[in-house]
């Protein structure tokens, strides 16, 4: 194999609970399920069995309001007016189900055949967040080795190159790279979907850690949400709508999309700093 591209190793992200804010780190351990305390925990709604996802905004965009911090043995949550309450916490059920109006479960394991409720995201679009929209059923973790609450696969890498396009194409829109939610950000000095011509390539990153880009990252409603301090922004997915609505691979329907999916090859360590060979 021969290194045709390299790339750069910018920022790490991980989301101990899904749906909530994370936290940026500096290294990590990679493995099949990814970066070491990723979506670790996941609200389950008690009356449909469904897992709780801001992909369905009217029902759980209040999640992207609160943050998760891994710990080795529980995960802290910050929720907006009250004080933070710990995983292990006896209340934290009650807690999670006053916030968000659902009767709830904080979980560490997903129900069998797990899934969530995904919005169609042009109707989000034009109808906003707070509408009753058309949602479809989606499967999670089809492409992780065992039982997760990752939507599709263990990482989600985005480029610079790519949230350089989107601000040049969407003009003076907020890309703040938290509104993706990546695992991985790859500093790179092209503008361009650069990463969409990666399916199928391996990635080197360090010494020993081997991935392999599986698909684009279709987008969903939630880059267009409050995430925090950030408020809301529909021009991100309309900028994709227009301009980079692809097959996320060749046998799906084309999506809007931004960033790549990957899965795990070869395990490792992986650091900001770290440099990435996409194999040719």
């Amino acid at each position: 194999m021969n290194t045709s591209e390299v790339a750069a190793v910018a920022q790490l992200w991980r989301y101990p609970v899904k749906s909530m804010l994370g936290e940026r780190v500096e290294r990590s351990d990679v493995g099949g399920c990814g970066l070491a305390g990723d979506r670790r925990l996941a609200l389950i709604d008690q009356e449909s069995g469904k897992v709780a996802s801001a992909k369905a905004p009217r029902v759980w965009r209040s999640l992207l309001a609160c943050s998760a911090a891994g710990e080795e043995e529980a995960v802290r949550i910050s929720i907006p007016g009250d004080k933070p309450i710990w995983s292990t916490d006896a209340a934290v059920d009650e807690v999670l189900s006053a916030y968000t109006g659902r009767l709830v479960h904080l979980a560490d394991t997903p129900p069998a055949d797990a899934v969530l409720d995904r919005s169609v995201p042009d109707q989000v679009l034009q109808d906003g967040a707070e509408a009753e929209v058309e949602a479809t059923l989606s499967h999670i973790g089809g492409a992780v080795p065992e039982a997760s609450f990752f939507d599709f696969a263990p990482l989600h890498l985005i480029t610079t190159a790519t949230l350089r396009r989107v601000a040049e194409l969407g003009g003076p829109t907020d890309v703040d790279v938290r509104r993706f939610r990546p695992n991985l950000v790859l500093d790179t000095p092209e503008s361009g979907f650069l990463e969409a011509g990666w399916c199928e390539r391996e990635l080197r990153i360090g010494e020993s850690l081997r991935l392999r880009v599986i698909a684009g990252t279709p987008r969903c409603a939630v880059p267009t949400l409050e995430h925090g301090d950030l408020p809301r922004n529909p021009a991100v997915l309309r900028t994709l709508a227009r301009h980079h609505r692809v097959p996320p691979r060749a046998d799906w329907s084309p999506e809007p999309c931004a960033g790549v999916y990957a899965e795990v090859l070869e395990p490792g360590p992986i650091e900001v700093g770290d440099i990435v060979r996409i194999m040719s």
